[in-house]
């Protein structure tokens, strides 16, 4: 059986005496796969990314935080070690995450409505869920004596 390009079929491989070979990692780029739309993988990762919704707290538990807040900014002086846990809403979508974060409260601002920790955090008054800490003791005892 004979075919049209019998003649060239078993001819070497050309190699130019002008061009350098190309090394093969630089070869099989040419064929990598491209992104045809600009953006998209990320924006399916921001949409596959989950977001918590915000806690809606009850009276008590408010009024509990407020007393226990209270007794943080009298006790700030003293430097007292606290654990806050937060709600941070997301800046790109709906809800946010829950951070928790432990130290010593170096001020409050009452403009901002901010406690400022000495690591520099900044944590909204009205995003906070919880307070925990030693210094809290009595409110604890208070809250135990009432039930």
């Amino acid at each position: 059986m004979s075919s049209a390009y019998d003649d060239i079929l078993n001819l070497p491989h050309h190699t130019s005496t002008v061009q350098p070979a190309m090394p093969m990692q630089n070869r099989a780029a040419q064929f990598a796969p491209f992104a045809a739309l600009v953006g998209y993988d990320a924006l399916i990762r921001e949409t596959a990314r989950l977001t918590d919704q915000k806690v809606e707290l009850d009276e008590s538990v408010k009024a509990e935080l407020n007393e226990k807040l209270r007794l943080l900014l009298e006790l700030l002086p003293q430097r007292p070690e606290v654990t806050i846990t937060y709600f941070q809403p997301d800046n790109r979508k709906a809800g946010g995450a829950y951070r928790t974060t432990n130290g010593i409260v170096r001020k409050f601002l009452l403009n901002e409505n901010l406690l400022v920790m000495m690591d520099g955090v900044r944590i909204p008054v009205n995003e906070i869920i919880s307070l925990e800490g030693s210094c809290f003791s009595y409110v604890d005892l208070f809250r135990n004596s009432e039930l």
